[in-house]
């Protein structure tokens, strides 16, 4: 550690280099850890081991730095512009499999960004200028020709510590004694001190003793000592310590490792059971098998809030994958995989309009790396592609609630070159890459997409297929300044989905109809539209689009001059869409908030808002992104603010505000509230809660009943649910206790003096 970072301080490429299981990856997290402080602008880490397409490389550094540029720039410009002035540590990990191009974007990166600093981990240099390369060496073992060690300095020894700390996991208890010394010095001598093959060797102590374990390893060696002597010895020992992890496993449970290795990432059971099982592995068996391999460490056990997960160490996935491809079974595997994936993302499209939207999301969100894996298989095989272009068309709302938007329109693009065909599934592309080209500001690109899928449509007969095409060509001339024209073809969405009983596009449609009328001044108009398409989503259920209704809606209330309602609706949609981590939602937001602030003459607030968006509208890629409209009220705001307040004071609240880190800028969004000391003036936080679900939470904290709130009331006992489901949403609660601390927490001291 001391070495790494006396090299990232002399240089600003380090690349840890060695054989696959030393330990690269550990240490460069150890150092980038420590070395925290040092990187005002953070510490990044990307995982390459499941990157394979080279084009892929500059979009995935940009997902792991959280940028989500919405303008169709190469991703490369966009890392460059971002990092141009930042004091940045990026961890580019498993550069291996794609060595040169690792290479190029480092050097570029580096180059243009003066302040940043890159440690790689790879198996082999970048061999770019200027790099300092440090072979990540095996843990230290006892001198062979020194004296004996007494018993405890032994244990102290690194590659003998690893193995008493693993089988002590195996074994509780389990230490080094006169009478094992000997056998554990000599297993951690045979695996040449490598931290994988320690490990994999200690989990052996399950069902062997020490003396058992060396003698397997000795028989095991002395095999394949005939090995290449191209390769080095330490790529050797590992292959012949995986080989014998391999072979201690059960029939059942080396099938299941070949046929696992074809997932990229992590994988729950459900997809190990469809995808793994049969022709040798009963479906009811995986479990089994999958719990016998996370004890042998062939799968590492990952536990997240919704359900464990399990990953393969990438040396162990690539052996899997040999022994699959040995047994003839991967092709047939790699279709079964993209065929789950196929089913997982038109299951989420099925049930993208309803109460189970958000976990959706977040599913999708973990399987990215198996999405992305089988749309390469699909545009990769031949007569494939059509199934990729479905697969692209079905996670629309992945790619623009996301990190992933310039990707899938990519995918999309991809498949619509491969995919000349007069289709249905061509047209539903179609729309899907327009209206990912409308949040880009490619506004031109989606008319020629609409205009090409509008003539489709007629050939086809396909009702819903006008009905989107309507939909985004109100967007298109809405952009290009056409509002009477948006707001007919607005008009003509709703009533063919209408009459298609499509929610999802009647939901759209509503909500954009609804800033059209407001943005020409029909209040009442955008108003009832707003109301409705509320109604529509919560008839479903649905999370998204409501909380970009209640955002318009907000929009037309604030130009009505009801501030507080306004500002009340406009942070019940941020608090939706921060939850979901949707930059587009998030930035439109803050916006209205920053004009609802400069109206209530609170420009110090509005001019740290205006800040804090800078950073917001920079990682989105461009302005007000597919609401361009709206930018008028945007220079109305700055110009108001910079008056009442002077360029100097202006200036400088807009500095505090983009100094604030997301999460800083929400919080006090939503809560007035900065980091540290308050700021003089600044007002008390903020409820998130409307003075009505204020009302209903106390009702709440005192023990009533949904049907008791609702007869003190005197309203439906429906509508006190609904009010009490939207409190547990804005709280981020899933219960009514927590509720009732939360209402005892906001009371103020003078508030009990007066109930007293």
């Amino acid at each position: 550690m001391a070495e790494v970072k006396r090299m990232l301080s002399a240089s600003r490429l380090v690349t840890l280099t060695g054989v696959g299981g030393v330990g690269k990856t550990r240490l460069a997290l150890r150092v980038a850890e420590d070395a925290r402080r040092a990187f005002p602008d953070g510490v990044w880490l990307v995982e390459l081991a499941a990157l394979t397409d080279p084009a892929l490389l500059a979009q995935s550094v940009s997902e792991a730095l959280e940028l989500r540029d919405h303008s169709s720039r190469p991703a490369v410009e966009t890392l460059v512009d971002h990092l141009r002035d930042k004091q940045a540590l990026i961890l580019l990990d498993n550069c291996e499999q794609l060595v040169e191009d690792c290479a190029r974007l480092t050097d570029r990166l580096l180059r243009e960004a003066p302040r940043l600093r890159v440690l790689a981990t790879s198996r082999q240099a970048l061999g770019t200028a200027g790099e300092q390369t440090l072979a990540v060496p095996a843990l230290a073992l006892p001198d062979a020709d020194g004296p004996r060690l007494s018993t405890a300095a032994l244990a102290q020894c690194d590659a003998v510590r690893l193995f008493v700390e693993r089988a002590g996991a195996i074994l509780p208890g389990f230490a080094v004694t006169e009478a094992n010394r000997d056998a554990v010095e000599r297993v951690c001598r045979q695996l040449d001190g490598l931290p994988l093959g320690i490990e994999l060797a200690a989990v052996r102590l399950r069902a062997l003793s020490v003396q058992q374990l060396l003698d397997r390893l000795d028989d095991r060696f002395r095999l394949l000592t005939q090995g290449s002597r191209a390769v080095l010895p330490r790529h050797r020992t590992l292959r012949a310590l995986v080989d014998w992890s391999y072979d201690l496993c059960t029939d059942k449970e080396q099938l299941l490792w070949a046929r696992i290795s074809v997932f990229a990432g992590s994988l729950d059971l459900e997809a190990a059971e469809a995808v793994c099982g049969g022709d040798g592995i009963g479906r009811e068996e995986v479990l089994d098998l999958v719990t016998g391999l996370v004890d042998k460490s062939v799968l590492i056990r990952e536990d997240h809030p919704e359900a464990v997960r399990y990953r393969m160490l990438d040396t162990l996935r690539h052996y899997g994958r040999d022994r699959l491809a040995a047994a003839g079974e991967e092709a047939v595997r790699l279709r079964r995989h993209r065929d789950y994936y196929r089913g997982l993302a038109a299951a989420a499209r099925a049930e993208l309009f309803g109460p189970f939207q958000v976990p959706w999301f977040a599913r999708l969100q973990r399987e990215h790396t198996n999405l992305r894996a089988a749309l390469e298989y699909s545009f990769a095989e031949p007569g494939q592609a059509t199934v990729g272009l479905g697969i692209a068309t079905d996670l629309l709302y992945h790619w623009i609630t996301s990190y992933y938007l310039a990707e899938g329109r990519g995918w999309l693009d991809r498949g619509l070159a491969l995919c000349p065909e007069p289709t249905e599934e061509r047209a539903r592309a179609l729309w899907t890459d327009s209206w990912l080209a409308i949040i880009q500001l490619d506004i031109d690109a989606a008319a020629d997409m609409l205009e090409e899928c509008r003539a489709l449509g007629d050939r086809l007969g396909q009702d819903s297929v006008p009905a989107y095409v309507a939909l985004y060509s109100g967007m298109v001339a809405m952009c290009r300044g056409n509002t009477e024209s948006a707001v007919g073809l607005y008009e003509e969405a709703v009533a063919r989905h209408r009459a298609t009983g499509d929610p999802v596009g009647l939901a759209l449609a509503l909500i954009r109809l609804s800033l059209a009328h407001s943005f020409r001044g029909d209040a009442a108009r955008a108003v009832a539209v707003g109301e409705e398409s509320l109604a529509v989503c919560d008839a479903h259920g649905e999370g998204w689009h409501r909380a970009y209704a209640t955002m318009a809606l907000g929009v037309e209330v604030w130009r009505q001059g009801d501030h507080e309602r306004a500002e009340a609706l406009e942070a019940e949609s941020l608090i939706f869409n921060r939850s979901l981590d949707d930059p587009l939602g998030v930035g439109v937001n803050l916006e209205v908030l920053a004009w609802i602030s400069a109206s209530r003459q609170r420009y110090q607030r509005a001019a740290r808002l205006l800040g804090a968006l800078q950073n917001i509208w920079q990682s989105v890629g461009a302005p007000l992104s597919g609401y361009g409209h709206l930018v008028r009220y945007h220079e109305g705001c700055e110009a108001a603010t910079r008056q009442a307040l002077g360029k100097q004071a202006f200036q400088a609240a807009v500095k505090e505000g983009a100094r604030l880190s997301y999460d800083e800028a929400m919080t006090y969004a939503l809560q007035d509230r900065l980091p540290g000391p308050s700021a003089a003036g600044e007002a008390e936080p903020s409820s998130p809660l409307t003075p009505r679900e204020t009302e209903i939470a106390e009702l709440v904290a005192q023990g009533l009943s949904n049907k008791e709130i609702a007869a003190t009331l005197v309203i439906a006992q429906r509508t006190a649910e609904g009010h009490i489901e939207r409190i547990l949403s804005k709280l981020g609660f899933n219960s009514r206790a927590q509720v009732a601390v939360w209402v005892a927490g906001q009371r103020r001291p003078e508030d009990d003096v007066e109930a007293e």
